[in-house]
């Protein structure tokens, strides 16, 4: 059994050394096994159908609708500025759009190429602009760092492993190929998970640093968080299996990164 793990370790390796990209700011490397322009292609095709969509109402006119695209644009022009001065303006070919919608849904995202949907459900706890730029700030970051790219590339190399033990087990008794199907399968959702809840981290720093550099202070973010985690029961779900990390940690890290994102404040 431990050869072919070892075996499938090498071909997942093997996938992951082929092509690699480097997060912005934080310097972090991530697989890059799938093409970012298609994927931006269909972000910005499924944006467009989901506000055509004749359950989706998009609010224009309000001062709160004014207030989302005038907290993103700012956000987003500070996040060109850092892209351009990095040299990294040509990798990021963002069509930015903001839009306000109504829905009691709390939440917000970003597709990727910089399409970006807020909920009226999450304006009671973002409560002024830089809440919203706090939970834009954090969409935005996903979308910067490639997070779908990445995730889709995790599951790619998944595919690849659990190929390279069916290979390896043929010939081995029916129990032992169950065996090992079901410890590789537990296996690579439990790393999925894991990389999720390091994108949801990853976010919230790279957000912080966005939302300061557009002159918000990162410090609200806590704010925010706190307003959030108080709203709600905590989980019972484990940390370990779950995408996001728990309030708690959230918030406590959150305070760790202030220091750093506060380097990038522009009042």
């Amino acid at each position: 059994m431990k050869k072919i793990f070892r075996y499938t370790c090498m071909a997942v390796l093997a996938v992951g050394l082929a092509s690699c990209s480097t997060v912005p700011l934080s310097g972090r490397k991530q697989l890059s096994l799938v093409s970012d322009d298609q994927i931006q292609e269909q972000a910005a095709s499924a944006y467009k159908e989901f506000l055509n969509a004749s359950d989706t109402k998009v609010i224009t006119g309000t001062s709160q609708a004014t207030k989302v695209k005038q907290v993103g644009a700012k956000i987003a022009t500070a996040v060109n500025s850092y892209l351009a001065a990095e040299g990294l303006a040509d990798q990021y070919n963002f069509n930015w759009e903001f839009n306000l919608i109504e829905s009691g849904e709390v939440n917000a995202w970003c597709m990727p190429g910089g399409k970006v949907a807020v909920f009226t459900g999450i304006l009671p706890f973002t409560a002024n602009d830089a809440g919203l730029a706090t939970v834009m700030g954090h969409e935005i970051a996903h979308a910067i760092a490639r997070h779908s790219m990445e995730q889709m590339s995790n599951q790619y190399a998944l595919q690849v492993g659990a190929q390279v033990i069916g290979v390896a087990s043929a010939g081995k008794s029916s129990v032992m190929q169950g065996l090992l199907n079901n410890a590789y399968g537990i296996g690579g959702q439990l790393a999925l998970l894991k990389y999720s809840r390091g994108n949801e981290s990853e976010a919230d720093q790279l957000g912080l640093i966005f939302m300061a550099m557009a002159g918000y202070n990162p410090e609200s973010a806590v704010s925010f968080w706190q307003r959030m985690a108080s709203a709600k029961a905590e989980s019972s779900t484990p940390e370990f299996l779950s995408t996001h990390p728990s309030d708690v940690r959230r918030i406590n890290d959150i305070q760790k990164l202030i220091p750093k994102a506060k380097q990038y404040y522009k009042k």
